[in-house]
């Protein structure tokens, strides 16, 4: 059986990745493909309650550094229990979120560094690296006046312009290592225009590992 395609969406809150995540997974399914769509932080009971810690805003006197290592801890869960097992199944997984949002949140935004929250995570991932990101590329700005007005902010969301704006330029450098396989995608347009530039970069992806023809 052929090992899955592991697939993440990142980018700024309200960047629509949620949205687009699930439109690929029905449009796989649609073609035959068994999809498994989860999220981090969560995706499995222990890295569930991990995300409730991490997002409420009672917790503010979370550490910075404490906050990498629990979303460290929840993904090491999440991969182990989920993830690489579906992979190993040959099903298709995507993923609402992971490690390049630590990269970029924790990294960047929280101004841990790169490296240091690259160390913090790789035993988490191991060697389950996504096959393909796609980088919802919109600004924290534009990206918020988006979101449902009605839509609780949790901790993360409620932090300053300044953290969004370290995030989102985090993502950008990122985006820009040819090593890390991340495709930006100009989310500029309706949702529907950004699916079909989403389906248009994947599905060759899965005719040339022989998993669609």
């Amino acid at each position: 059986m052929k090992k899955g395609l592991f697939i993440t969406f990142e980018g700024a809150d309200g960047c629509g990745k949620s949205t687009q995540a699930r439109y690929l997974k029905e449009s796989l399914e649609q073609k035959g493909l068994d999809v498994l769509l989860t999220r981090e932080p969560g995706g499995c009971p222990i890295s569930e309650m991990i995300r409730d810690i991490v997002l409420d805003k009672n917790n503010k006197d979370i550490l910075d550094i404490t906050e990498a290592y629990l979303y460290a801890s929840s993904r090491a869960q999440h991969v182990h229990e989920i993830i690489k097992p579906a992979l190993e199944k040959g099903k298709t997984v995507i993923c609402d979120r992971f490690v390049h949002s630590s990269i970029a949140y924790q990294g960047y935004g929280r101004q841990l560094g790169e490296k240091r929250v690259w160390e913090i995570n790789k035993h988490a991932v191991g060697e389950c690296m996504p096959d393909i990101t796609f980088f919802m590329k919109i600004d924290p700005e534009r990206a918020f006046k988006r979101m449902n007005e009605l839509k609780e902010l949790d901790r993360i969301e409620t932090q300053d312009s300044e953290f969004h704006e370290r995030l989102f330029e985090g993502f950008i450098k990122i985006s820009e290592d040819k090593n890390e396989n991340i495709v930006p995608v100009d989310v500029s347009g309706t949702k529907h225009e950004t699916r079909k530039k989403i389906l248009d970069i994947a599905l060759p992806i899965f005719v040339k590992r022989g998993l669609l023809k």
